[in-house]
């Protein structure tokens, strides 16, 4: 079979390839992720809204798509980037293939390219703009396209929920989440410790929020630069010390800009489903699961009431902090993604503990 698409970084690099999935062109910013499961729950996490994702595993697609998993509703991630594509999934919880899913949703994916070769050149260059394309389309041509489009940033307005919702079970808490682009996964792991979960828009004000007298407030994961919703970043500002907050990922970022920290673009983000994360409080170690670009700069956290709690043992970024004053703390790992597979669970009993003693 010939080759019928290609993908050409802003760089100058073309890789060709194959097509499943849309038959569309588009440009994204191209990242890599290293689980070797897990591609249903990665196509359909929000965070990864405008991005071309590149699996380092390198066969995809050979347990299909289950109803039960999907992170999200509607998948708005940009692209899929895999060695071996696999339509012929084993799984007797599948009921879609890959390929229709992402034609379903208008998302490209690619299979028969170097990705050892291409993960490399993410890592030694850093993610960047990618095309990707039919096999016909010149380097000139791409490299033009390129140059003339920009990745969006309304990710976060693109991906939020638009009206509430509400996830009730009778439980002994309220919480209020604010969307950012949630994972689904994370109200289950709410519910399931008898929280009940009103989600609301990303840029929410901080009046409706208490309107609903809220146990707690939850700010949650989801794609881009934190610094893209200063609204969010001002609500939470108004709502510190009001009521318990946590915060997941880009909810971690935003409750440290909201203290006054900063934030800074990595290289080429943490994606994966094994990052060892030390717990500075009791030493121990967690395997966590990750997905994100930014990260928050641990000079700027010294002028705010903020204490680092967590660090990455890779390479040192912040990845947990607190206010215990506030009974206000985020992470910037996944505790709802199962790493360890259980390593980090303890964090939403955490935020109970932190709303059960704000009770009293």
């Amino acid at each position: 079979m010939k080759e019928n698409r290609k993908i050409i970084l802003e760089t100058g690099e073309e890789y060709y390839g194959y097509g499943f999935g849309a038959d569309v062109q588009k440009v994204c910013e191209i990242v890599f992720n290293t689980s070797m499961v897990g591609y249903q729950e990665i196509i359909s996490d929000p965070s990864y809204t405008y991005q071309a994702v590149v699996m380092t595993y390198p066969l995809i697609g050979n347990y299909g798509m289950a109803r039960g998993d999907y992170e999200t509703k509607t998948p708005t991630i940009g692209a899929l980037i895999v060695r071996e594509y696999n339509d012929e999934p084993s799984n007797f919880r599948s009921a879609k293939t890959l390929d229709a899913v992402l034609k379903e949703y208008n998302i490209p994916g690619i299979a028969g390219l170097d990705t050892r070769k291409l993960n490399r050149s993410i890592r030694d260059l850093g993610s960047r703009k990618v095309l990707i394309t039919n096999a016909e389309t010149t380097l000139e041509e791409g490299l033009a396209i390129l140059s003339e489009t920009e990745v969006p940033k309304d990710a976060v307005s693109k991906v939020s929920r638009k009206e509430r919702e509400e996830y009730f079970v009778n439980g002994n808490y309220h919480v209020v989440a604010l969307d950012c682009g949630m994972k689904q996964n994370i109200v289950r792991s709410m519910n399931k410790r008898g929280i009940d979960v009103t989600v609301l828009p990303y840029n929410t004000t901080t009046d409706v929020v208490l309107s609903y007298r809220p146990d707690g407030v939850f700010l949650s994961n989801g794609p881009g630069d934190p610094t893209d919703v200063p609204e969010t970043i001002q609500t939470v500002k108004e709502l510190i010390g009001k009521v318990p907050i946590f915060g997941i990922c880009l909810g971690h970022q935003i409750l440290s800009l909201a203290y006054g920290a900063k934030t800074y673009k990595l290289k080429f983000g943490h994606r994966g489903g094994n990052h060892p994360v030390k717990n500075l409080k009791n030493g121990k170690i967690e395997i966590t699961s990750q997905n994100h670009s930014y990260a928050v700069d641990e000079d700027s956290l010294a002028g705010t009431p903020l204490k680092v709690t967590h660090i990455n043992l890779l390479d040192k970024t912040v990845e947990g902090v607190e206010c215990k004053e506030d009974a206000a703390f985020s992470v910037q790992y996944h505790p709802e993604s199962a790493p360890g597979p259980q390593d980090s669970a303890y964090l939403f009993d955490e935020f109970i503990e932190n709303m059960r003693g704000f009770k009293k």
